[in-house]
């Protein structure tokens, strides 16, 4: 009986969450003509038509999307065999793959890679940045091996290790029309004074939550994309925010008139690290999340920073 490969498994997983060969090609890193090459290999050997194709857009067939759901299962059988393998040998060695949101990757990573790659000289760390719901998707499909991300946030069927605090600052500037931030209550903010990232950013529900945001109306309707964007409308005076601790000593507020003021003590996210529970690998994950606990910078916030 001929079988299909991991590589086309994978192929076909990347096609049926793309619904393009070129971004699914691209995604996996492999011509589109090699990748289309594989979807045909799959379909010949499986005896099946797994896509529709015309000259704009390629289309899962139903038997299709249920053949994709038992190859994400045996992809995630192929990883956790991988795993077992690997947890026979020397803790925290080969390849991990790590996905981080990008409200943390840019300011956690350049503290803690160097010591880690000290630490560990024999692993090989392969970093993806994107939002935390895809992230966790990619976790769940056994393309990641572990996510950094900020909690609380809704996980199912993975295991979680709280890391350490991020507390929220007020960020605006010093010359602010909007408040005066040494006296900042925010029962006074005017309407639409509150500058937040877009939805899809978990940056924006945990600002809410941790500094008691709970008038709506105080929230402007503009967002922005990016935190790049959001310090750029800051500067501008545009209103006020709320930004995280971890971004104090980044490259992100220099050359602006940003500035961060303390708020109250329980105004703070929680950065973890979350892997597929059940995996073979988990006390090599508990070992590298302290290690990353331990490799922390904590920043110290002069009054006014």
């Amino acid at each position: 009986m001929n079988l299909p490969t991991v590589k086309q498994l994978r192929y076909f997983v990347a096609l049926e969450t793309y619904g393009h060969f070129g971004r699914a090609a691209e995604a996996c890193f492999v011509s589109q003509s090699a990748f289309s090459t594989a979807i045909r290999e799959l379909e010949s050997t499986l005896e099946v038509q797994l896509v529709d194709r015309t000259n704009k857009n390629v289309t899962v067939t139903h038997i299709g999307k249920q053949l994709a759901i038992e190859a994400r299962r045996c992809l995630r059988d192929i990883e956790s065999l991988v795993e077992l393998a690997r947890s026979n040998q020397q803790p925290l060695t080969g390849e991990l793959r790590i996905g981080v949101i990008p409200t943390i990757a840019p300011f956690l990573l350049p503290e803690i890679l160097p010591k880690l790659r000290a630490e560990f000289p024999r692993l090989k760390l392969y970093l993806t940045e994107d939002i935390t719901q895809r992230i966790y998707e990619r976790l769940m499909d056994g393309e990641l091996d572990l996510i950094i991300l900020a909690l609380p946030y809704a996980l199912r069927n993975a295991e979680v290790q709280p890391l350490f605090r991020d507390r929220f600052y007020l960020a605006c500037r010093e010359d602010t029309q909007h408040l005066t931030p040494s006296y900042y209550e925010i029962e006074k903010l005017e309407p639409e004074t509150v500058l937040l990232l877009e939805d899809g950013h978990c940056l924006r529900d945990h600002a809410l939550s941790a500094c008691h945001l709970q008038d709506i109306e105080k929230i402007s309707r503009f967002a922005a994309s990016s935190l790049l964007t959001l310090v750029q409308m800051l500067d501008a005076d545009l209103g006020v925010s709320y930004l995280p601790e971890m971004v104090i000593g980044s490259p992100l507020l220099a050359g602006t008139a940003v500035k961060l003021w303390p708020i109250t003590e329980d105004s703070y996210r929680e950065v973890g690290l979350a892997w597929r529970r059940g995996s073979a690998r988990e006390q090599e994950f508990l070992q590298l999340g302290e290690a990353i606990r331990t490799a922390k910078i904590k920043a110290v916030v002069p009054e006014n920073t």
